[in-house]
């Protein structure tokens, strides 16, 4: 038998395509396969139509140890992955009596007359293993065919999760033994470029096999994936550790966080180890730097509020930005933003006040650029400080850099700090 298993997994319906519902049943399936040492390495969605089924059905036949194919198992017309996959695997359709007999009894308990075209949920491969589907009517089908194992689950992700973890993995388990397991772990960078953080660690991406180091570009981070395969969680993980600890003696500086840490959380994590309170004082970004801190549970414990001063009476008479200066420097200038940071945190008695203010298009304003911003930030006692930052992009695009450069820059001053 060979040492490793390829599978891949083929996505059946034409609302996949039509964006009318996402994908999820792939990536759920990917991560348990992975979990057993089951390489994915092609992920294929098609529509409702029997050539193009059938031709994707082809190419995995040829390529793939191991075929999962989700959706195109109901009643209706359009359902049309028992037929070309009869006709792939040569294949005859028969009916099952007790999927027939669990249908007919769904209509009969709600006094519905059932329909011929409910008949098609019960057939099944007249040479396959039939895999009960407690969630709903079509089962799920295993097909040994010249020597590839062929899968057919519903597309429901309910139903297509309860026959894969309770039947399918058990019997993967049994047809493929092996002790391998695939791990990954994601390492999460931020204040420095995607390419430039490559550039450090070439050698190592060019090098290593296993773990292996993947980059993948965030809104405003970098990332990188590592992937360890061996007989247990743990040695992958051990593995994952003695490459992480090569890259952190290279980009250790940047690293924020891993797997599901967001910068959000540190930040406010941060915040808690300081007993520092927080203010805003938002104009560009008209609250959102603060909504993404307060989305996160026990935010309460740090964050004391938030002025949206956007209009510039709001500035004068919330924030009592001075009339002369404004009419000196304008509102998108480093002056405002360090009068909006020092007073936000005056008035909200909080140990940190930061400010956001910049012109985010589409056209000029106060005769400065489009994509100019400024960031205030005043810590305690401190004097306060303020960034320009000339950013691209349409408006939104300018209005969430903002807010990640915010979360960017008070990570690095909290992170200089000492704890109390």
């Amino acid at each position: 038998m060979k040492k490793d298993i390829n599978a891949e997994i083929i996505s059946v319906g034409s609302e996949l395509l039509l964006g009318q519902i996402a994908d999820t049943n792939a990536q759920w399936i990917s991560q348990n396969l992975a979990h057993m040492g089951i390489n994915v390495y092609f992920h294929h969605t098609v529509g409702d139509n029997y050539d193009r089924l059938k031709s994707v059905m082809e190419l995995a036949d040829r390529r793939s140890d191991l075929v999962i194919v989700t959706g195109g198992l109901g009643p209706t017309e359009d359902d049309l992955t028992r037929e070309v996959g009869a006709d792939i695997l040569s294949q005859q359709l028969e009916i099952h009596p007790q999927v027939l007999t669990k249908v007919e009894s769904f209509f009969e308990r709600r006094g519905i007359s059932m329909t011929e075209n409910n008949r098609k949920q019960a057939l099944v491969f007249k040479d396959g293993k039939v895999f009960p589907n407690e969630e709903g009517m079509a089962p799920g089908m295993f097909v040994d065919h010249m020597q590839k194992g062929w899968i057919f689950l519903p597309g429901v992700p309910r139903e297509m999760k309860s026959i894969f973890s309770k039947s399918i993995i058990p019997f993967l388990k049994e047809r493929y033994p092996f002790k391998n397991q695939i791990v990954s772990r994601v390492l999460k960078f931020i204040g420095i470029g995607e390419s430039i953080l490559e550039e450090r660690v070439s050698d190592l991406i060019r090098t290593q096999t296993n773990p292996t180091i993947a980059p993948l570009a965030g809104e405003g981070e970098v990332t990188l994936r590592l992937t360890a395969k061996a007989e247990t969680a743990e040695e992958a993980l051990s593995s994952i550790s003695n490459v992480q600890e090569q890259l952190m003696q290279r980009i250790g500086d940047y690293y924020y966080g891993r797997n599901d840490e967001t910068l959000e959380q540190k930040v406010l994590e941060m915040l808690k180890s300081h007993s520092y309170t927080l203010a805003s004082a938002e104009s560009l970004t008209g609250g959102r730097f603060i909504d993404q801190l307060i989305s996160i549970q026990g935010a309460s414990d740090v964050i004391a509020g938030s002025i949206v001063g956007y209009q510039t009476k709001i500035k004068e008479n919330v924030l009592h930005i001075p009339d002369s200066l404004i009419k000196k420097h304008g509102t998108v200038s480093e002056q405002c933003a360090r009068e909006m940071a020092e007073q936000v945190q005056r008035k909200m008695q909080s140990a940190v006040g930061i400010s956001f203010t910049g012109n985010a298009g589409p056209d000029a304003s106060e005769g400065k650029p489009v994509g100019l911003v400024y960031i205030g930030l005043k810590i305690g006692d401190q004097d306060s400080v303020v960034k320009a930052y000339q950013l691209n992009g349409s408006r939104e695009k300018i209005r969430q850099h903002t807010v990640k450069k915010g979360l960017e820059w008070l990570f690095y001053s909290l992170k200089e700090m000492p704890e109390k």
